[in-house]
């Protein structure tokens, strides 16, 4: 019997399954959009992203041996590759190697990441609502400041340094101000897919699935929670097949939809679906071990496959998109590569697994300036992701 199975996932039928990436193919799909990102060789790009999925292990090291003083970690590009450690205090440190790259110590931070997102939390989401026009907030690693959103109506009205220097009052963290015109959006309103229903207002809405879940007993797969409940697959041929929900999670720090499917899947799914590509799951990446500068690609059935830079690790979208005031937890992405239509797609390296799209920011004739996504640690128990290699590792919930 031929199954069709989720979009974005495996095989035109259980017959006809197509053959998934090995990690090699995989990481070298990816290291071909990151050497025309950052014009280097093939082999130059493979050998970084090969190093920063390794040394992982290396800055969650760092990470502790710094807690008391750590500001962030992140990975720079240009004009090398390196690994940069922002600390709070004066006392230097003196440089490290991993791999043949460098781990460069900055000191001076006025305030630890703990303390900043701290002060995301208690402060400055709340003094963000005092703005008309409030944006998104968020920290980045890069420089130690918290990330506020306004728009330029609010700028002139109020003044920037203004703006400014009453958010550092009020958190106690430093703060850069950027003007940002444009209302942010789930992904799921417009665009092209496969996963298609009907939303709360009675009209088509597409989505796009991300990856295969277990919770030890039944597999499913995931999604957007602002996607329809109710979801039809549509085969390219035209044959669809219904997905029921099993359960939807959408507040706060989460946005995951988990859907049923007629047989057991394995951990596979599609990269870029227009091309046929499959790659098999086999880890995750945990949202304290993301740094800025992370390099990682996403699968929309709007926009395709591509592949960009982590911005800002510890994200709140503005207004109520989370169904209600959204937790500092999740991760921005710089575009171009967002549309509607790519929510609750999957955000991966090669093989490892970061997160589910959620939202998108962009210009009014289309263009993408970040989409941010929700880190598969907050997936909801007791279901974790399906991989060829289990792992253990989890984040606490905020």
């Amino acid at each position: 019997m031929r199954w069709l199975f989720l979009v974005l996932l495996f095989f035109t039928s259980a017959g006809e399954a197509q053959t998934p990436l090995t990690r090699a193919q995989a990481v070298g799909e990816d290291a071909l959009q990151y050497a025309a990102k950052f014009d280097v060789s093939v082999a130059e790009a493979t050998r970084r992203l090969r190093v920063q999925e390794a040394s992982v292990s290396a800055t969650e090291s760092i990470a502790r041996e710094f807690a008391a003083r750590l500001a962030g970690i992140s990975i720079e590009h240009v004009p090398e590759y390196r690994i940069i450690v922002l600390l709070s205090g004066t006392e230097p440190v003196l440089p490290r190697m991993f791999d043949g790259v460098p781990i460069v110590f900055r000191t001076g931070a006025k305030a630890t990441h703990s303390d900043a997102i701290l002060a995301l939390r208690r402060h400055l989401i709340d003094f963000r609502a005092d703005l008309p026009n409030a944006r998104g907030a968020g920290y980045d690693q890069r420089t130690g400041e918290i990330v506020l959103l306004v728009t330029s109506a609010d700028a002139r009205k109020f003044g920037l340094d203004a703006i400014k220097t009453r958010a550092e009052e009020v958190g106690g963290i430093p703060v850069r101000v950027v003007i940002n015109e444009l209302r942010e959006a789930n992904m799921s309103a417009l665009g092209g897919g496969r996963v298609e229903g009907l939303n709360a207002l009675s009209r088509r809405s597409l989505c796009t699935t991300a990856f295969v879940i277990t919770n030890g007993e039944t597999n499913a797969v995931t999604t957007a929670a602002h996607c329809p409940d109710q979801l039809t697959y549509v085969d390219p041929d035209g044959t669809t097949m219904e997905l029921p929900m099993i359960g939807s999670w959408g507040a706060g720090y989460q946005d995951v939809q988990i859907n049923g499917s007629p047989s057991s899947p394995s951990p596979l799914f599609y990269s870029n679906r227009g091309a046929g590509t499959l790659r098999r799951l086999v880890s995750w990446r945990n949202v304290a071990s993301t740094r800025a500068g992370d390099f990682v690609c996403h699968y929309g059935e709007s926009s395709g496959y591509s592949c960009a830079l982590v911005e800002l690790t510890d994200y709140a979208p503005p207004g109520t998109l989370c169904g209600g005031p959204c937790s500092p937890t999740w991760v921005t992405v710089r575009g171009p590569g967002c549309a509607g239509g790519d929510s609750g797609g999957p955000v991966f390296i090669g093989d490892v697994a970061f997160g589910i799209a959620k939202g998108v920011n962009r210009t009014t004739d289309g263009r993408c300036l970040f989409y941010y996504y929700m880190s598969t640690d907050y997936l909801p128990a007791p279901w974790r992701l399906l991989t060829t290699a289990p792992s253990a590792r989890r984040r606490d919930r905020p």
